[in-house]
Order: C-alpha cells, then structure tokens, then sequence
C-alpha cells in the first residue's frame, strides 16, 4: 500500500505577520495534548528554511525576500516531486501559503504531461504578481506563479530588476511555464481580495464557492461540483489555508476573516474531496500559534487534518486493493 509522507515546511518568509514557522510544531502540541500518535505514524522530511534572514534588511519591496524564498521553493519542489517518484503520498505541512508554488511546482516535474486541477480553500486569492501587490508579501503570490501570470494590464508597482530575475526563476521553477490554468483552479470560501485580484477572477472565470452557495449546498455536492470542473484534469492538488475557517476559529492566522467555514464543514469537504482518487496531494498552511494564546487555532487544524489523513488513507488503501 502507498504511503503518506509528511513534509515539514517552517519557511515563514513569504508573510506578513511572523509566526507561522511555528505552525508545525503547535500542530504537534495540539497532537500530543490530544493523546493522538499521530506524528509517530507518519515518516516525514524537514524542508530546510531560511528564515534567518528576515533579520537581515529586505531588497525586494514587491517581493519580500524573494532571493531566499527562491532558496526554499527549489527545495520544496524537489522534496515532493521525489516523494511522489517513490510512489508515496505527500502531506505537507507548511507556514506560510508561499510555499504552494514550490509543491506545485514539485508535482508538476513529477508528472510534466499530467493536467494539474487545483482546489484553493481560503480566505484569500492568492492571485497577485510583483507588479500588482499591495504589500509585496510573497504569501499572496503563489496562484500567479503557478499560473505563469504577471497581471501587466492592472500593474500598480514598477518592479527593479533583480525582483523580475527571481520572479522569473519562480515561474519556471520545476518544468517551465505554467502548472496550472485558470479553468483548471477552483476556490472555496474566498471572500478578502484587492480590486485586482477581483478583476484577474472576473477576467479569467475562475469559480469560487462563496460561503452562501457552499451551505446552500452543502460540502459534498460542493465537492461534486468541483470535481465536474476538473474532470478533464488527470490529477488534483487541495491546498488548505487555515484562514478559510471563520475567524471565530482562526485567531491562531496571520489573516484571520469572517464569514469562513466551521469546523465540521471544513472536516466535511476535506473528506469528500480527498475520496477521490486523481487527488495526488494536500497541503495545510498557515497556523501562527504566536496570535493564539490558547493554541486554539492548531487544535482545530489537528481536528481537520485528522479527519483529511483518514480520508487519504482509507483512498490508499482501495488504490491498493483495486490494483491501481
């Protein structure tokens, strides 16, 4: 039977707030305050970071630390895609929501003739380029990367070019050019975006399941629908911010919004959308345990990739007895 692999990702640089590097192990906390062996289970690989150099002063203004974020994303991207080469599941749990360019990234040089659907649940976009940051933290970078995508047409920042170098590298990290398109990716709960960002949706058709329609209709026909959008895609990635949950439940975020998802509910889709089997990886990011005096946050993340991990386990377990 395949097996899940755990990869640990502190790098924090791609966010505003510090703090997310310390995510994993308020996750272990939450683990061991359960009674859960949960991390004894499991082989996992430490993604070496670099986050010793957000002492040192930042030469990017539109890309936080993108020298060094270029650094991780390498590793990253080479960590998953040798996971999946030896046939393994990963898991990867992540600081800040950067980090998914570089896992996409990995899984597109594993599979460089695969269609690549990707499932977004957050709070945010995630869409933005160098050129149209309002804050030039990486963090709301990734899906532009992943995309190949500058957004020219709404630029707002002129951008020195060491920064292009970088974003560039970043772009064609993995197999060049872009790992995903834009019918190719679906949101779930996004609700705190830039005018841009609005626009870049609007433009390119991107579905997004806002929390009205997603109760509505509650998380498996949600879990449906996305997968009637991906049917053409051959395999699929599930990135889960833990800002997607209302901020009720997520103080423990650098971002917290309201209006997210419950517990139960995000328990819910996770396991309906990891039932199927083109589901090649899940990321969790995003836990700042630093905002959270009381460890809430990781606690109600723990409950969540509980329930994905059993999810992926028991769809291991039938890939394996259908032969597959």
């Amino acid at each position: 039977m395949r097996r899940i692999k755990l990869i640990e990702v502190r790098s924090e640089l791609g966010a505003g707030t510090r703090g997310a590097s310390l995510g994993i192990d308020a996750l272990k906390v939450a683990c061991l305050n359960k009674g859960s062996d949960y991390f004894r289970r499991f082989n996992s690989v430490v993604v070496p970071d670099q986050n010793h150099v957000l002492f040192d002063k930042n030469h990017f203004p539109y890309a936080k630390h993108i020298d060094a974020i270029y650094t991780v994303q390498k590793a990253i991207a080479n960590t998953v895609e040798q996971t999946l080469r030896f046939g393994e599941f990963p898991l990867v749990l992540a600081g800040d929501h950067s980090n998914a360019a570089a896992t996409l990234a990995g899984i597109k040089a594993a599979y460089p003739h695969k269609t690549i659907g990707v499932v977004w649940i957050d709070a945010h976009a995630d869409i933005h380029s160098p050129y149209t940051t309002p804050s030039g933290n990486v963090h709301g970078m990734p899906l532009a990367m992943a995309l190949g995508a500058d957004h020219l047409n709404l630029q707002r920042n002129e951008v020195e070019p060491e920064t292009e170098f970088f974003w560039r590298r970043l772009k064609n990290l993995g197999e060049e050019g872009p790992k995903v398109t834009p019918e190719h990716l679906v949101y779930v709960v996004v609700r705190d975006t830039e005018v841009e960002e609005d626009l870049i949706i609007a433009q390119k058709g991107i579905k997004n399941f806002k929390l009205d329609e997603f109760r509505a209709k509650g998380p498996r026909q949600v879990a449906r629908e996305i997968y009637e959008q991906l049917r053409f895609c051959d395999l699929v990635y599930i990135s889960f911010d833990v800002d997607s949950l209302d901020s009720r439940f997520s103080k423990g975020t650098g971002t917290p919004v309201e209006l997210g998802l419950d517990v139960p509910e995000a328990q819910a889709l996770c396991r309906a959308l990891l039932e199927n089997d083109r589901v090649v990886c899940f990321e969790m990011v995003e836990i700042n345990p630093t905002l959270d005096s009381e460890n809430t946050m990781a606690g109600n993340a723990f409950e969540i990739l509980e329930v994905a991990t059993e999810a992926i386990q028991e769809r291991l377990r039938l890939d394996t007895v259908a032969g597959r």
